[in-house]
């Protein structure tokens, strides 16, 4: 039986089927670890009650608050935000040709956190106070949260533009990134040197990515972004397979390499810019994320977009469960935990091989 004759053989049905039984299993376990999410915290809801919330039954009205106020946006926020990460790593490292392409590796990370610096100590968007709680939290973080935003911007459109001048190739995209990464780390060090105490505070704070930090209505638009970017990359699956195989072979089969690369390069970076600019700098989940799925169901972009989306919804979420348990009373910010984690978790795929 093959193709030709106009059926699907059984072993790629059965290979097919294997790819697409472990993204099912993602979804479920994301499910799972959404409502745990929500059941633990200083508060400890039980886990049928946080259910008959979710779906509107009648439950006590204050755990109805706890979840629809506190703990949905905020798991919700790990989840989105982690699909969209984990999404523009896999589109950066395919993009690229590169599995070192991640935010990081571009400067992005390095241009949200220079333009937050530059919001606090310039601007003055960084008197400090501290609440009932004992959090720290910025005088206006908007200011701060659109200044960053369009710092992440401008870094990407250098990298644009210069590959567009140089040629879209990978090697141009990637040392660009590590120039402007390298100048925007400076600029930060420059501003922080000249910072007083609590302007200095106030910046290392910003960089502490936190889900928390997210509200209904700053979730939706992160949602809005990041569904958009998804739909892209998955319409351009099939090209970006092609252009796993080499440039010269993709242009053979009529795709046209360059402008996939910068349309692509630009839809990851608008993920990631609007996802630091809110929550601040959460690394290693667009990296690890596509490499563990590589792993898991291979190459193929068709399987490999939505696993890594699974992936870094899981990653991020029970990252964000365990900043919050780890040491209760206290919540530690996400992105230390994701560093601890993804670390040595890159350092054993790096040891056992990777894989593109």
């Amino acid at each position: 039986m093959h193709l030709a004759d106009g059926e699907i053989p059984a072993a790629y049905r059965a290979y097919t089927g294997r790819k697409i039984s472990w993204c099912i299993g993602g979804i479920l376990l994301l499910i799972l670890l959404l409502v745990v999410s929500i059941s633990v915290g200083a508060c400890r809801i039980p886990v049928d009650d946080v259910v008959r919330a979710l779906v509107g039954f009648e439950t006590l009205p204050k755990w109805r608050v706890i979840v629809w106020n506190i703990r949905l946006p905020q798991a919700l926020t790990a989840v989105v935000a982690g699909a969209g990460l984990a999404v523009s790593g896999a589109a950066m490292q395919s993009i690229l040709r590169n599995p070192l392409g991640s935010p990081f590796t571009l400067g992005i990370s390095h241009a949200a956190a220079f333009g937050a610096a530059f919001s606090v100590i310039v601007l003055g968007t960084g008197t400090m106070h501290s609440t009932g709680a004992d959090a720290v939290v910025l005088d206006n973080p908007y200011i701060t949260t659109i200044i960053a935003f369009l710092f992440c911007m401008i870094a990407t459109g250098i990298i644009l533009l210069i590959a567009n001048i140089r040629g879209a190739s990978p090697e141009v995209m990637v040392l660009a990134g590590v120039a402007i990464g390298s100048l925007f780390t400076a600029g930060t060090m420059f501003l922080q040197y000249f910072a007083d105490d609590v302007q200095l505070a106030a910046v290392v704070f910003w960089t502490f990515g936190d889900v928390g930090r997210a509200d209904w209505s700053e979730l939706g638009l992160l949602s809005v972004v990041t569904l958009a970017a998804i739909i892209y990359f998955t319409c351009h699956r099939w090209n970006y397979n092609a252009i796993d195989a080499g440039d010269e072979t993709a242009k053979g089969l009529g795709v046209r390499v360059e402008r996939v690369r910068l349309f692509g390069m630009l839809a990851a970076s608008l993920v990631t810019a609007v996802t630091i600019a809110f929550l601040g700098i959460i690394g290693f989940v667009g990296l690890v994320c596509p490499h563990m799925v590589r792993r898991v169901i291979g190459d193929d972009h068709r399987f490999l977009i939505p696993g890594s989306c699974i992936a870094g919804g899981v990653l991020l979420l029970a990252s964000d469960t365990a900043a919050r348990l780890m040491l209760a009373p206290h919540i530690l910010p996400v992105a230390i935990l994701t560093a601890f984690l993804g670390a040595p978790v890159f350092i054993w795929l790096l040891l056992r091989g990777y894989r593109r």
